[in-house]
C-alpha cells in the first residue's frame, strides 16, 4: 500500500499517536515517535516496511 499512495502522489508524510512517518519508494521512515513511544512498539504496529535511522527523536510540542 505504501509504495502505490508513493507513486501516485496522494501521500508523502503520516502522523499518528505513535510517530511520524515519511513514505518513500521504499517504505516508511521514522521520523519522529511520540512521548514515552519506544521504536519497538512503533515496529510491532506498522504493516509496512519500515526504515528506521539512527537516534530517532520525540516529537517537541510547543
Amino acid at each position: 500500500m505504501y509504495f502505490a499512495a508513493y507513486r501516485c502522489g496522494l501521500c508523502k508524510k503520516v502522523v499518528t499517536d505513535l510517530a511520524v512517518l515519511d513514505i518513500t519508494e521504499d517504505g516508511f521512515v521514522l521520523l519522529e515517535r511520540a512521548p514515552g513511544v519506544s521504536v519497538e512498539e512503533i515496529q510491532k504496529a506498522t504493516e509496512g516496511k519500515l526504515i528506521i535511522k539512527e537516534n530517532v527523536p520525540e516529537m517537541e510540542f510547543k
